[in-house]
Parts: structure tokens; sequence; C-alpha cells
């Protein structure tokens, strides 16, 4: 790979910014040049930041399956979100499958299987932009979820495993005011309908929660897998994740739970639309108050992939004392520390080099180019 240097760039560094020139060589930062330069390609004082680091994104399924009922080509599904991610700054993007039946429709445990051989397929044929990993969405109170988990527990792209309950009462629904409105108004029930509907899933949660989590920590910790809980509310969730060697806690119900998770060494994750939006589409806490007391570690775009690159810029504006090379850690270093991604999510010399150059005077910033190991992919 010949040598590219990329200079006059605002350089996000992961303390402070600097004016200057980046040289990449065989796909590495080989070297930072503070000053002007009239040697490569001249960025004119846009920013060059480290290449995003997604943990967390549904957005896979809205192509393969566009509309209800349709399912689409899944190489054509996967390229497409690729190119959606891709142009958002994304270079490492870990694409979330469900583990265990869902009641609320979706899709079957066939489809999961081959969604991950497809993109295992798709990277191998050097039709993907960004470097695609798995996060596996462990349903706990699913009877069938450590079935599922079984298919993927030797994939060596499995690099994260979050452990989630969304029965009635539990995490993020300990009221039913919302698990009504997320359930029985959005699927049509009758009021016996929907208490029947309750009570099973209630029932189901009582009796697999508890082992199924067990289970799938043992077996994540034993095959050096990261760990994520999901929707913790109170300290006795706290408590357990710590007790599971959980890395990442996800979304976070509780201003108590973000706060002991963060104390107790995990990194904190909120959405980035939350952050764009300025609360939760689920009327839950906002993530630029968890900015505000110092426990927000990482964002995810979740369903909106530009929410990644935006959200930072926005919480660097409005939180008081938050600098913009600490709010990208949120979306770059941290993030790969978490899952044991070493090699990236910095601009240091040594390292991979997956950069982005942004544009941003005032609202959205623009992706102008993007590299991954050193090759220009968008």
């Amino acid at each position: 790979m010949p040598e590219t240097i990329l200079s006059n760039a605002r350089i996000v560094l992961e303390d402070r910014i600097i004016e200057g020139s980046i040289k990449i060589v065989d796909g590495l930062i080989a070297d930072i040049s503070e000053g002007q330069s009239q040697l490569g390609e001249d960025f004119a004082g846009d920013y060059l930041i480290a290449g995003l680091v997604e943990l967390h994104t549904d957005h896979l399924e809205t192509h393969y399956s566009p509309r209800p009922g349709v399912r689409w080509d899944a190489i054509s599904a996967i390229q497409a979100h690729d190119a959606q991610v891709a142009t958002s700054g994304i270079t490492t993007v870990f694409d979330c499958l469900r583990m265990g039946s869902d009641e609320d429709g979706g899709f079957d445990h066939g489809e999961m299987r081959q969604m991950a051989d497809a993109i295992e397929q798709a990277q191998a044929q050097d039709r993907l932009r960004a470097q695609h990993l798995l996060h596996l969405r462990c349903e706990v109170s699913s009877a069938d979820v450590m079935q599922h988990f079984a298919d993927f527990e030797s994939d060596p792209h499995v690099r994260l495993v979050s452990l989630m309950d969304h029965a009635p009462g539990q995490r993020q629904f300990q009221t039913m005011e919302h698990y009504t409105l997320y359930y029985k108004t959005k699927r049509g029930l009758s009021d016996e309908a929907f208490a029947r509907f309750v009570a099973r899933r209630q029932e189901a949660s009582a009796l697999y929660a508890t082992p199924h989590r067990d289970a799938l920590a043992t077996l994540c910790r034993e095959r050096g897998i990261t760990i994520a809980s999901h929707d913790d509310a109170t300290l006795d969730h706290v408590d357990e994740a710590v007790a599971h060697g959980v890395r990442l806690a996800e979304f976070p119900t509780s201003l108590d739970a973000a706060d002991a998770s963060h104390k107790a060494g995990m990194s904190v994750l909120m959405g980035a639309p939350n952050v764009v939006r300025g609360k939760s589409h689920s009327g839950n806490i906002a993530a630029r108050d968890l900015a505000k007391r110092g426990v927000l570690d990482v964002l995810s775009s979740d369903y909106v992939p530009l929410s990644l690159l935006h959200a930072p810029f926005v919480l660097a504006e409005d939180i008081d004392g938050l600098s913009l090379p600490q709010a990208l850690a949120m979306v770059t270093s941290t993030p790969a520390r978490t899952v044991g991604l070493d090699d990236r999510g910095r601009i240091a010399t040594g390292l991979r080099a997956d950069l982005v150059r942004v544009e941003r005077s005032e609202g959205v910033p623009v992706v102008r180019s993007v590299w991954r190991e050193g090759r220009r992919v968008a």
C-alpha cells in the first residue's frame, strides 16, 4: 500500500486538538506532525478524527426487512447497511443479532445465523467498507435462548453479548405504562389478550431469566467475549452485573444505576439519538443528564447511524467542561477499549489508520472522506 499523507487538518487526539498532518504507511499511522505542510491531501482546516466504533446498532434489520413480511437479499441488505454506517464515519461496527424467540414477531432463529453467514461472506469477498463484528442480544427470559446461542458460541466474530429481559416489571419496563404503550397499543391487543400476553412474559421471566443469565455470563467469560448488561434499573441489577463480569452497561434506566455502574468500572452506554433529541424515545433518562454527571462513557447510534457522529459535537457544545476530544472518545477510544480492540479508536502512531475527515462549522457535521486501515473507503 503506498504512503498517504493527510495535511493541514485539525487533528483530534485523545486529550487535545492540533493543527497538522498524518502519514499513513501500510495501513498504520506512521507519523503525526504539527504545523502547515505542502504535501499530501490538503484538509483546509477540516477535522481529522479516529474512525467511529459502533457497539450497538439494530439498523441492519431495517435493510433486511424493509417492510413487514418482506425479506431482502441478505448480501444486498448488508451492503446497503454497510454503506450507510461507513459514510457516517463508522469504521468498526458490531451488528446486533437477536437470540431467543420473540413474541413480538420479527425474525426467526435461522435468519439470524443466515445473516451472520452473509456478513462473513460479504467481508471475505471484500464487499464491505467497515469492519463488521457481531453483538448477540440475548433475551434471557426466552425458553430457547441457549439453543440459539449454541449456534454462535464458537463464531470468532462474536465479540459482545448483551443480557436482556424485556418482560413487564423488569428493567426497561418496570412500570406498565410504557409496556402497555409499546406492546398493547402497537399490537392492537384487547384487554384480555394483553393480560394473557403479560402473564406469559412474566412467567417466562421468573422461570428462565436467572439461570440463562448465569449460564450465558459463564460461557462468555470462558470464551473471552465482552458481556453487556441491558436496561439496569436498580443497585441490585448493578451488583448482579459486577458479579457476572459485565464491562458495558447498556441504557441504564435510572440515575442510581448509571452512577453505580460507572463507579464499578463499567462503561455506561446510551443512545446517540437520545443526545441529539435531548430525551429518550421510551421515556427513560436523558443521556445529556448522565454526561453532566460525568458518568456517560459510550454512545451508540442504535437506530440512526449518523447520530453517532452528530452527538459528540452536540455534547461538546452543550455540556460545560466537556471538550470535543472527550466527547469523541465516547464513540472512538472508549468503546474500542471496552471490547478489547486496542489497535484502533485513537489517532496515535502504530495504530490502525481508521480515520474520518469531518467538515463542521455549525449544525450537523458532514463526513467528507473515510479511511479504514489506510484504504479510502468513502
